[in-house]
């Protein structure tokens, strides 16, 4: 059979229409010179996003496709500039965010050579953080391997998705029938069958006191349809279900007010445990099974706690160490429980059994808790929540009203450097929003350099440093290990507001609840981006 005649385009006209046809003209990069070709060949359609690290470049790119629920494009180096991006890879990938990152690889026919800024196997690079890797055989399949990508990247589970193209492949001739990959469409019908959730109706309805366990792929699925949200508090109430967030939330899928919220789940195999003691039937939503963090050892369930999965990714069903799975789209099972299930008619009083306490003042300087009171006092339907502040996770979804989809964001896997620019990316993705990111005084010297692009473009973002001069989650695990004396983490004095003011950014410190107060009401009013140094007692 003869090839595929080519077409008057080249491989770059056939690329940035599947680019087009997906709505990705909006690109993350840090350049080297494999990606000039391709940069240089770019439409006025397309925005090209500069950031000064390639860790940066990712986690902007992970919160621009948060903010828009839309795969982002991501432009890096070959093996160098893939590997200083590969850390902020590990949230994309833990926490299915579609990516598509476009590596440059050097001239075709020198690869095997290992010549200077070739990769020699490049598909290998990035695993096992990516959901689809490949460097094209031929420079004309190198448009149809992008339709693949951005389509592996979109198609639950969603993640992040990788290709090397040689920089002489863009100028070659492409082939006529790429014309139909940007007319292509691809649908996943994961609905459940009737007997299935007949079956699954009849376990929830029998059930003596059920339990609801949501994950982010309830609030992801309800950024694109407010919908998933309201069935997920319409089971919960016709349940009488207590509702627990999955350990180690990256978003939030149930609002936080709700009387049927019991709070998240402490990442301990004891402490999950201990918190569903008594349920005996517990769905879970949206979520794995468990992603534990805290080591714990323990049998992982009471007796007769009956654990159901309902996954939209299959190796989070394959992986799980007990319960049945099923791997269907959650939205459609959220809404389908939400209609099929018998309401008991019960309905509880103010925010569940949780009572918040109030933070302990003293003269030594403010709480970690208190900025996240601060914050609460100024909820409103314009901000938006990046945290990365480790030693305040389990208190912020007690302490800050979250109560509709896209509003709360964590780092999925703990790669260290994903709040400054994931806030960053945001508010690119959403620049009707404000974008107040939480994050530790330890890990936003991992992407400080995001701070450059929020100058640049003046992006709505506030950045509150949580300053306890040192790695307070280190220093709670270090206390509980039994080894309180390890090095390394004190950080000592770092001028926070200094490093800000040099990429452009005004900022101010504050010591006091008081004064964190009055900058945080002033940083809302800004049009641009500010920095607040808080200054907090050590963990």
């Amino acid at each position: 059979m003869a090839d595929q005649p080519e077409g008057e385009k080249t491989v770059l006209d056939a690329s940035l229409e599947v680019f087009r046809a997906h709505g990705m003209t909006t690109i993350f990069g840090n350049p080297g010179s494999n990606e000039l070709p391709f940069l240089a060949g770019l439409g006025d359609d397309f925005r090209f996003i500069l950031g000064l690290h390639e860790q940066v470049v990712v986690g902007m790119a992970e919160g621009y496709a948060r903010a828009t629920g839309r795969p982002a494009l991501v432009n890096l180096h070959a093996a160098s500039g893939s590997g200083n991006g590969m850390g902020a890879l590990t949230n994309a990938h833990y926490g299915h965010v579609p990516l598509v990152v476009l590596a440059g690889q050097q001239v075709r026919r020198t690869v095997g050579q290992e010549t200077m800024l070739a990769n020699v196997d490049a598909s290998t690079l990035p695993a096992p953080l990516v959901k689809y890797s490949h460097e094209p055989l031929s420079a004309t399949d190198v448009p149809r391997t992008l339709s693949q990508a951005a389509f592996e990247a979109a198609t639950e589970p969603s993640g992040p998705v990788y290709v090397s193209v040689p920089l002489d492949d863009w100028d070659e001739p492409a082939l006529a029938d790429d014309e139909l990959l940007a007319k292509r469409s691809v649908t996943t019908a994961g609905t459940m069958p009737d007997s299935l959730r007949g079956e699954l109706t009849d376990v929830l309805d029998g059930a003596q006191n059920p339990a609801l366990v949501l994950g982010p792929q309830v609030d992801a699925a309800a950024v694109a349809d407010p919908t998933v949200y309201e069935d997920a508090v319409v089971l919960a109430e016709r349940l009488n279900a207590s509702v627990y967030v999955a350990p180690s939330p990256t978003r939030c899928p149930f609002p936080t007010t709700h009387p049927n919220f019991e709070g998240v789940l402490v990442p301990g195999i004891r402490s999950v445990r201990d918190r569903l003691s008594g349920h005996d039937v517990v769905l879970v939503m949206g979520a794995a099974t468990f992603r534990y963090h805290r080591w714990e050892p323990a049998n992982y369930l009471e007796p007769g706690t009956e654990v159901i999965q309902i996954t939209q990714d299959p190796r989070e069903a394959t992986r799980a160490p007990f319960g049945r799975a099923v791997v269907a789209d959650v939205a459609g099972a959220l809404a389908d429980l939400a209609e099929a299930t018998t309401d008991r008619g019960t309905r509880r009083g103010d925010r569940g059994s949780r009572t918040v306490t109030a933070p302990a003042r003293s003269e030594q300087g403010m709480a970690g808790t208190e900025v996240l009171d601060v914050l609460n006092e100024h909820v409103d339907d314009s901000v938006v929540y990046v945290n990365e502040t480790t030693t305040l996770d389990l208190d912020y979804l007690e302490r800050i009203v979250i109560d509709r989809p896209g509003m709360y964001h964590f780092p999925a896997s703990g790669g260290l450097g994903f709040g400054l620019p994931v806030a960053v990316g945001m508010a690119l993705g959403d620049p009707e929003k404000t974008v107040v990111a939480t994050v530790g005084d330890g890990s936003a010297n991992y992407g400080l350099t995001a701070l450059y692009t929020a100058a640049q473009l003046g992006t709505k973002t506030i950045f509150v440093i949580v300053n306890n001069s040192g790695y307070g989650a280190l220093s709670g695990f270090a206390e509980r290990m039994g080894v309180p004396d390890t090095p390394g983490l004190t950080l000592g004095t770092i001028d926070f507001v200094s490093l800000a003011q040099g990429y452009g950014v005004p900022a101010s410190r504050t010591t006091t609840r008081e004064e964190f107060d009055a900058a945080y009401r002033e940083a809302l009013q800004a049009d641009g981006p500010v920095l607040i140094d808080a200054v907090v007692l050590g963990a």
